[in-house]
Order: C-alpha cells, then structure tokens, then sequence
C-alpha cells in the first residue's frame, strides 16, 4: 500500500487510490444553479437590434460552493453539503441534482422567502449571448439561523471543510458566528481551506488552506496586481503579506493560464516556501467553475495525506481537465487517472524534439535543457525542476536511459524503468518536453537543440560539468539551481531500505 505522505510525483494510479481513503468532506457555502441554454440565431427581433435565440438544449449543473461539492464527490470523497436555497424549482433542481451525485444534502436548508440564485448563459454557435442571473435581494434572517443550528452536525467528524464564500449573504450573521464557534483554533478539527472573495473575512479561524485567485489576492494586498508574466514575482515578493492577511497556514494564488503559487511562511523549516505550477491552456470553451474543480482536488489530496506540493500538482491536473469543456462540469476519479496516463507516451525522439523546439523558438520563447535520472522523484526533484522551468518559456527534461543509469549508479538501478519515469516527470505541470538519452552526457542533445539555458542541480559548479564548454560554444548559459541536502534518491532508497516503506503499489 502506497503511503500517501511520501508521495512526491503524479501518477495514473494516485487519483483511485485516493479515492479509495473516502474522506468525509463538508462544504459550506453559496449554492448557485448554473443554466446553460443552447440554440439557434436566424434572425433579429422587430422591437430592437437584438438576436433572436431559438433554444435547442438547456442543461442545468450545480455551481458555486455546490459545484466544489459535486468535484469532491466524483473524485471519491463522501460530502456533506451545507447551505441556503429557496423553496422554488431551483433550489429543488439543484439538490435533486447533487443527491443524484452522491452528495449528502441534509444540511441544505430551505426557506420560503429565499430565492436560489441562478445564472443562466444563453449562447449560440459556442458563443455565449447573454447572462441571466437571479438571486436574493436579502437573505433572510430566518433561514440563516437556521442554517447556524445545521453547522455543528455538518462538522463534526469532518477530515475536512471547505468554506466557499462568495458574498452571497450565505456566510453571514449567525452562520458566521456558528462557523467561529466550531471552527476556531481552539477546536479540534482537521483540515480547514477558506476559498472565498475575501479570505481576510476568516483569518481568524486560522485556516490551513487559502485558495484566492489574483483578483481576490489583490484586495487582500489592497493593491493592484501587475499583468502577464509579471504577476507570479509580484505575488512572491508579498507573500509574507498575503498569508498574515488571510491568517492562513498556505496561500495557493490560482492565475488562470498562468497556473498557481503555492506560499508557505519562512518557518515551514526545509521545505520551499514557495511552489509554482503551470497551466496547459488550449483553445478556450464556454467553461466555468474550473476554480472549483481545483479547490475540490487540493482539499481532497490534503485530507488524504498527500504532501502540500504534490497536492496542488494534481488539482492543476484536475482543473486541466474540466478546462477545456463547455459548460459546468467536473473531474472525476477515472477522468483524472486518464489524464495523467495520457503521459505514459510522451518521451519524444530527439529528432521529433527539435522540430518542436524549433517551433517554439518561432514563437520566440527561452529554452531550458536539464537532464539526470529521476529515478524515485523526491522533493528535491520537484523544487529543482520548478526553478528550472522559471529560468524561461520551455522546459525540456532529458531522462538517462535504464542501461545510462546503471552504468552510472549500479545494477541494482534504475528502481524505475525508463518509460515510468518520463511518465511521471512529464504529468509535471512545470514540464513541457521529455526525451531519454543513451550517451554518457547530455553533449549530443545540447549541441542538436542549442537550448537558452542549461541547468544543473546545485551539487555540481559549471567547472565541474563536461557540457559547459558545449554550451558555452554557441552562447548559452549554464546554470546551477538550489541543492535540497537529504533529499537525494539514494538517501530515499536507503530509507526505503531501513524502514521497509515503498513508494509505489
């Protein structure tokens, strides 16, 4: 059996065996009911220069706090779902649709003078038109305090909660107090993520996650976030400001396209106060709730054990998945297994390689070349190859081939085949190419691809490696990243050894 807590790389078998620890998870928010109504444009209306929709297909999924619960149901966990609806067919569609899922929605409580908020996108063509939203003009007090009397029960026993807090009067009056009062520091809980629009709201309940996007990041700054590239360094020169603002453990910043920045204080010992993943954008849909789906995995990962970094690695994954589909939906267990097996091919030949570095050097993007074993990936693998993959555009990983490895480290490695480990390297969201090579150094692959930069592990100086001088030749640059002491394979293998623990099924 895998231990989880040790679990440094992606796999194809990760999303099944977490699906397999059933955590409980609650959720606490705003419920929205998402619309989606698809169909025809042929002709104007006579009263105004508008189109005219002739509705084909109208579908209709759970959003918001709703739709983070429908994620964590899919990928394995047992939810329970705490809210505010209506006594209108919204409300009832909604928890009809959560419950068909799995969803325990006992804790969603309904009131007369509520109105279940709604939003419904009207496209054509893949284009969304209009949006329609419906939504309480106040909550009433009624129905808060008696959501309140729901929250003790809902958290009891939790391995985690989730609140979802989205400004939509839900969270308010004697539903916060409810919520400082069973989950304040004092109390014995679990895991505790805030995924709200103003994190600082529940800073002290001192939550362990917080998940703000780089809107919701700048009003905890009070500041006005950069653009483009620019706005990763941004947020890590004021990461000290954003997790005393939200009172949280760790900041995860999501950045759209631009991925995620995982921020930790100065005092989380060895382990690297930041971690960075990258998105793999692709034509864009008509998709929402993304977001969603990332929080979910994040939450469920956490709960089950599986390191910080690793965690937020698979809920990039998971959220790559939901992406690019129209529409509300989510990411279930075998979807994300899927996903990450779709790497299990993806070490290219060094001549298809260059063809794709050559069209990235027409888009005008920096190349980075690393290479080495990776053999059992440990933590100073993933800090490693994270600042390599910021030293430019592209990333390539070049895999020493089983007969390399054990001519360099013995007859007892590789411990993982060839074809394993450019699977798991390559479901790394900081990486964008893998090839495996058989010479005794990488000089052959680095004189072919001419790469912007070299880089090596901080155990080695530039004088020490025989391809500085082939880089040096056509005016690259060699450089030496960060050394992780006691996070080498062989320190694993031996530990490993000692104990008896394995890492793999």
């Amino acid at each position: 059996m895998v231990r989880l807590s040790n679990q440094e790389g992606l796999a194809e078998w990760l999303p099944r065996r977490l699906a397999e620890e059933r955590p409980v998870i609650t959720v606490i928010g705003d419920a929205i009911l998402d619309g989606w109504w698809e169909g025809l444009i042929e002709r104007f209306c006579r009263e105004a220069p508008a189109p005219v929709v002739q509705v084909q297909r109208r579908e209709y999924a759970p959003g918001g706090a709703a739709n983070t619960a429908m994620n964590l149901a899919a990928l394995g966990a047992r939810v329970r779902f705490v809210s505010l609806v209506g006594e209108d067919e919204a409300g009832q569609r909604l928890r009809d649709r959560m419950a068909d899922a799995g969803v325990d929605v006992s804790g969603v409580v309904s009131h007369p003078d509520m109105t279940t908020t709604t939003k419904f996108r009207v496209s054509s063509g893949g284009q969304v038109m209009l949006r329609l939203d419906d939504a309480a003009a106040e909550v009433p007090d009624a129905g808060l305090r008696k959501l309140a009397g729901a929250i003790p029960a809902a958290v009891a026993g939790a391995e985690a909660v989730v609140l979802c807090d989205y400004e939509a009067g839900t969270l308010d009056g004697p539903v916060r107090s409810a919520l400082l009062a069973a989950l304040g520091p004092e109390q014995q809980r679990n895991l505790l993520v805030v995924d709200a629009h103003h994190p600082a709201r529940w800073a002290e309940l001192r939550p362990d996650l917080a998940t703000p996007n780089a809107m919701e990041a700048a009003t905890l700054l009070g500041a006005e976030f950069p653009g483009g590239a620019a706005r990763c360094p941004f947020v890590e020169a004021h990461a000290e400001q954003l997790l005393r603002a939200s009172g949280a453990a760790a900041v995860v910043v999501t950045l759209d396209r631009e991925g995620t920045l995982t921020l930790r204080s100065g005092e989380s010992g060895n382990l690297p106060p930041h971690h960075r993943t990258w998105a793999r954008p692709e034509a864009e849909k008509q998709a929402s709730g993304a977001g969603d789906t990332f929080v979910a995995a994040l939450t469920l990962a956490r709960a089950a054990g599986l390191p910080l970094t690793t965690s937020v690695d698979l809920a990039q994954a998971a959220a790559d998945v939901v992406v690019h589909r129209p529409g509300t939906s989510v990411c279930s267990t075998e979807e994300l297994a899927r996903h990450l097996g779709g790497f299990a091919d993806t070490a290219l030949s060094a001549d298809e390689l260059a063809r794709q570095i050559e069209a990235h050097r027409r888009e005008g993007q920096r190349i980075v070349l690393t290479n080495g074993c990776f053999d059992v990936l440990h933590r100073g693998h993933t800090r490693y190859l994270n600042q390599a993959k910021q030293l430019g555009d592209v990333l390539v990983v070049a895999l020493n081939s089983d007969s390399s490895v054990r001519k360099l480290k013995g007859p007892d490695r590789p411990v993982n085949h060839e074809a394993d480990r450019a699977a798991v390297i390559a479901a790394l969201s900081c990486v964008d190419h893998v090839t495996v090579f058989d010479t005794p150094t990488p000089i052959p692959l680095i004189e072919l691809l001419e790469p912007d930069v070299y880089a090596k592990g901080g155990d080695y100086t530039p004088e020490m490696l025989a391809e500085t001088e082939a880089v040096e030749r056509y005016g690259g640059t060699v450089t030496i990243l960060d050394y992780v002491p006691e996070h080498s394979t062989t320190a694993v293998l031996e530990r490993i050894r000692s104990t008896g623990d394995t890492p793999t099924d």
